[in-house]
């Protein structure tokens, strides 16, 4: 069976709206923080990641909210890990709600955060099971691609793991940035602070477009102008990030 890489499912997705509609748009809104895009966006916070530690006391007082600061149910993206271990990708429909959609992808952190340095990140997930109960977001088994390139394969996750809820515990009143969490303590399953234990994030607001039942694309809303779908800031760049989940027929 031939990859979705290669297919109509992922081009439909990506092919600009000729009349302005979109099929079952979620409106995910405008953005708080982090940055311009084009370039000037969240991930051109990661160059400033040596600097971003002294963030951690705000980010952790932030997490302690027994409400999010969102003012709105926006879905957003979250792209986490330890720098030296495997990144996770979280999206969630209301930060205060558990993710609709949580895995470890076959990828290390460090190599995430090489793509990001290129300045658009475009990730696609691919599913060969299929079940008609189940809704895409519900599958099990993804491949995974970065950048047109494999990956992998990786099982989404039932719950999340002590370390994942400790960062969207952190999180929960972030709408959007990038930058460096304080660990867990290891007496709640962390990994020791230190070089290994540093907690590198990513959020993002995204636009969530639903082209069937069987394809999703969620696409990050710039953060000043509120540009989506191949158009972050105007002038016709891409997104800086982009997720594409597609079951295969």
């Amino acid at each position: 069976m031939p990859s979705f890489i290669d297919g109509p499912s992922l081009r439909s997705l990506l092919r600009p709206s000729t009349n302005g509609r979109r099929s079952k748009v979620s409106d995910s809104g405008g953005g708080g923080g982090g940055g311009g895009g084009g370039g000037g966006g969240i991930f051109k916070m990661f160059k400033l990641m040596p600097m971003l530690s002294s963030g951690c006391k705000m980010v952790a007082l932030l997490g302690r909210h027994n409400r999010a600061l969102l003012a709105d149910h926006a879905t957003t993206v979250t792209l986490f890990g330890h720098r030296r271990g495997r990144v996770s990708l979280a999206i969630h429909e209301d930060t205060r709600a558990p993710p609709v959609f949580l895995i470890e992808l076959p990828m290390l952190t460090s190599a995430l955060h090489k793509e990001i340095s290129s300045g658009v990140v475009k990730l696609a997930l691919e599913s060969d099971t299929r079940s008609a109960r189940r809704r895409l977001v519900e599958e099990y088994v993804w491949a995974v691609y970065c950048n047109g390139r494999k990956a992998g394969y990786s099982i989404r996750r039932k719950e999340a793991s002590d370390d994942e809820r400790h960062v969207l515990r952190l999180l929960r009143g972030v709408s959007m940035g990038a930058g460096v969490l304080p660990a867990a303590p290891e007496k709640d399953g962390g990994v020791p602070a230190g070089p290994d234990g540093e907690l590198t994030y990513v959020r993002a607001r995204v636009e969530r477009v639903v082209g069937s039942k069987d394809s999703e694309a969620f696409y990050m809303i710039n953060p000043s102008e509120g540009g989506v779908r191949g158009d972050s800031n105007g002038d016709g760049s891409a997104p800086e990030l982009s997720i594409f989940l597609v079951r295969m027929k």
